[in-house]
């Protein structure tokens, strides 16, 4: 059980990747106090366990009013995450984990930047929802959707404690040394995604 909830997180941890974040935020809120970068953590990471919780509990009856089953879902979403995988491996911008420039620029001129861009698509983009809704998915009953919760949060309350202390994080690390560790983590999302697409395959076979 443990070992298994380990692995949830870490794949939460990986989709969500706060450390690629950390820029970002500090860019979103450059120049602000540091009442205002408090309050924007604080405000996107609440907004993105909203959404979390709305596709952990309402996602194995979304897949069941669209008549998608687990196995088709499990192939779709390793797809989505291989691509996601990828584009963390090649340092590759893209709509599945970061904003298009269009929304930069539409980003740069709001004040509030905790729904959008950070919530989503940053923290809950397209990725971490379909890791969301592949996970609960998968779970035999409601212990086993809640723990899947349960872990999703807790990358996310990781997240929160990396976004609060992005100053000090962005002099240790650097976007160097981000940008490592985004490539090294893309690879372990590499595989876990190909992993599900075999589960998958293998299903609607038998």
């Amino acid at each position: 059980m443990t070992e298994q909830l380990l692995k949830t997180f870490i794949i939460f941890f990986v989709v969500i990747e706060p450390v690629s974040l950390v820029p970002m935020f500090g860019a979103l809120t450059r120049g602000g106090e540091t009442g205002y970068r408090r309050k924007m953590a604080l405000k996107s990471i609440a907004i993105s366990a909203g959404i979390f919780i709305v596709f952990a509990l309402a996602g194995d009856w979304l897949l069941r009013l669209l008549g998608i089953s687990v196995s088709a879902f499990k192939i779709a979403g390793g797809v989505l995450l291989f691509l996601l995988a990828v584009d963390m491996v090649l340092a590759r911008e893209s709509g599945l984990r970061s904003t298009t420039v269009r929304e930069q620029d539409e980003a740069r001129y709001r004040e509030d930047i905790s729904v959008f861009p950070m919530a989503f698509p940053l923290i809950t983009g397209p990725g971490a929802l379909a890791t969301m809704l592949l996970l609960t998915a998968g779970a035999e009953d409601w212990v086993g959707v809640s723990l899947v919760l349960a872990m999703g949060l807790a990358a996310l309350a990781v997240t929160l404690v990396m976004l609060l202390l992005t100053q000090p994080l962005m002099r240790v690390i650097g976007v160097t040394g981000g940008s490592v560790i985004s490539r090294l983590l893309g690879v372990v999302l590499a595989a876990l995604a190909v992993q599900y697409v075999v589960d998958g395959f293998t299903e609607v076979l038998l």
